[in-house]
Formats: structure tokens, sequence, C-alpha cells
């Protein structure tokens, strides 16, 4: 199949440690992926890394997508919720890749704009202000925003993170309904029997990859615990990782 982002021997470091040590793998168009492993892994890090927002000491991402055409989800720790912003405008920051700062915003687009709150759940919450919703409720501005986005390349970091069970089965739905668009969708996750029930790949990091393909041959208890030796067998004070060093 043809690869949505591919990973060419990609290196990050901080504290001139690897937090990625030479990955080297694709992610095909239109599949759904857990990222998995112990804390520490790098799994954000290989989010970060797909958009470009950390530095890559050796390597690179090759990303086959449009321009404009990814969305990310972070943590909800990394957002500032103060903002005086309603949930209306909120989501229809969806829309910046193609209007930008001075680009207009039309009747169509507010009523889609409606549409994504309704189909997230959030129907009547338009005025509100994002600072007075639960976490829940965030997410669900937060994903109604990408329904918005029509982005080829979805990647979501801890998408159901302190949230209950009802929201995570219905963002949970969302997901599966972006992959039968054929929509490339990338999730870090902890929750391994969430990821064997509902993600048809896996790659397991431990800085390295541990084993990437199919959820159910990635996440034997070989691998696993693998994974979690490897973990644990970090040493922060290591010789540094020459540039161009294999694995």
């Amino acid at each position: 199949m043809q690869a949505a982002i591919s990973l060419q021997n990609l290196t990050v470091s901080y504290r001139r440690h690897p937090a990625l040590h030479h990955i080297n793998g694709s992610f095909a168009r239109g599949s759904l992926t857990a990222v998995i492993g112990p804390n520490g892994a790098g799994k954000s890090t290989l989010l970060k890394s797909i958009l470009g927002l950390v530095r890559c000491n050796d390597g690179q991402v090759v990303t086959h997508a449009d321009v404009g055409r990814i969305a990310y989800l972070p943590q909800q720790a990394e957002i500032d919720r103060s903002f005086p912003i309603t949930v209306q405008d909120c989501v229809m920051l969806g829309y910046w890749s193609r209007v930008g700062l001075w680009g207009g915003i039309d009747a169509g687009m507010v009523q889609r704009a409606q549409q994504a709150l309704a189909a997230v759940g959030l129907e009547g919450f338009a005025g509100r202000p994002i600072a007075s919703l639960s976490v829940g409720q965030f997410q669900r501005v937060l994903f109604a925003r990408i329904l918005l986005q029509d982005a080829q390349v979805i990647l979501l970091d801890e998408p159901f993170a302190a949230i209950d069970t009802r929201t995570t089965s219905d963002l949970l739905r969302i997901i599966q309904s972006w992959h039968a668009e054929q929509r490339t969708v990338i999730a870090v996750l902890h929750d391994y029997e969430q990821v064997r029930r509902a993600f048809p790949q896996s790659l397991l990091l431990a800085r390295n990859v541990v084993a990437w393909g199919d959820t159910g041959e990635v996440l034997c208890d070989e691998n696993l615990q693998r994974a979690r030796a490897m973990a644990e067998a970090v040493d922060e004070h290591a010789p540094v990782c020459a540039v161009g060093e294999s694995a």
C-alpha cells in the first residue's frame, strides 16, 4: 500500500540523548495505527517529529499528504483554556488552513461548524466559553474542529486521557469513521485492550521500534516484556549516540 508517512532513520534527541533512536518504517495511507509503549518511549515525540515541531538529529520524515491537510490533537495539558473564546469559534479554527488570517467565514461554513458540534454530541453548546467545559466536553470540541479540517492525516496524542467511558466510545466511533473514509489516523494510546479491540495496526516503541504491524502480532507478551526491559535499561548518563550510528 502507498505510504502516507515514511520515517527514515529518524533520531530525535533531548539533552543530547535520543528520545527516538533510528526509527524506520511507514504508515500506510488509510491506516489506523495505535502508537504504544512505556512512559518515556518517545510516543508524543514521534507525533511532533511528523509535524516538524521538534528537530530531527538524524534521518527524516517524509509526508505524502497535501500541505495543510494534517490535523493534530495535542494532549489537553498543552492547551491554554483560559483564552476567552466560544465553543463555535474554537471549532471554526478548523478552517484556518483554508482561510488564513484574512479569509472570510460564510454562512455555509458556520452551518458546517454547527453540524460538527452536533456530530460530537454538543448541539446547543456553540455560545459557551471553552473554559466552562469539562475535560470530556472540550475533547469533543477538539474533535469537531478536526471534522472541519478535512485532513488526510490525523495525529491524536492521548485522545481518551481523563475522559469518561461514554465520551471515549463516542470519539472512538468518529475515529473509526475517519478510518472508513480512508484517512490516515495515528493515535498515542495507553489502554492495550482498547487497542486490541479497535486499532488494526500498532507501533510499539521504547525509543527504538520494538514491533510494528498487525496489532495481534505486535501486542504479544514477548514484545511487551521486551519494551518494558528496554525502557528500564535506559541510561541517561550513557555516551551520546553518534549521528549516523545504526541501532
